[in-house]
């Protein structure tokens, strides 16, 4: 009997510590965007702006704008060429916002989960170029996850779990972009001038 328990002790282990060696490098090459403690690497796109950016506990980096007021856009100093981006980010219910690949491809935040379908414009979206696959919008107030790929003119992105945009060409910029240079490196920037948002666990990984 305590044989029988060993042997299946050591099946499970066996069988455990690959898991969890593949759950470990899950996060090796990224690097954190956001230290979780102030704003360092960051700077407002408009220094006359109204700083609408504050750094609350756990981490959470947020832009608080209210109904009929405007707030203003936050950029990487550091520019990116290929990468994989992963972040978390929360909106109120019909909020607007948008992360930024090289600062010129939007994907779209939109508190949109009451409409249930997906749209050129709506959450998850390349804004204005393309709708995503499928409608994985979460209700305001939680949480949702992103990982975004980067490569050439090429953009795969994963929300929720679930994959959205397989290998898209995007070889424009998609509107209220840094500038028309999609050739180019260009920052990470978070749009802040439309809603209220919350970001966190904001990291990413160079590629060749």
């Amino acid at each position: 009997m305590n044989r029988t328990l060993a042997l299946l002790t050591l099946a499970t282990l066996t069988i455990a510590a690959p898991l969890a060696l593949t759950a470990s490098d899950d996060e090796t090459g990224f690097k954190p965007l956001f230290n979780g403690k102030d704003m360092a690497g960051w700077t407002l796109r408009n220094p006359n702006g109204h700083h609408s950016w504050t750094v609350e506990p756990g981490g959470v980096l947020k832009n608080t704008v209210e109904k009929g007021a405007h707030g203003t856009d936050l950029v990487t100093e550091k520019k990116f060429w290929n990468f994989t981006v992963r972040y978390e980010y929360m909106t109120p219910e019909n909020s607007n916002s948008g992360f930024y690949l090289r600062g010129r491809h939007e994907l779209q935040i939109l508190g949109d989960y009451k409409s249930g379908q997906a749209s050129i414009s709506g959450n998850g979206s390349i804004y204005n170029f393309r709708a995503p696959d499928k409608f994985v919008t979460r209700p305001a107030g939680e949480w949702q996850t992103v990982e975004a790929t980067i490569i050439g003119n090429r953009i795969t992105v994963t929300m929720n779990g679930v994959k959205i945009h397989d290998n898209v060409e995007c070889n424009r910029a998609t509107g209220s972009e840094i500038d028309d240079k999609v050739t180019e490196p260009g920052p990470i920037f978070l749009q802040g001038d439309h809603g209220t948002v919350s970001f966190r666990n904001l990291r990413i990984k160079e590629l060749p």
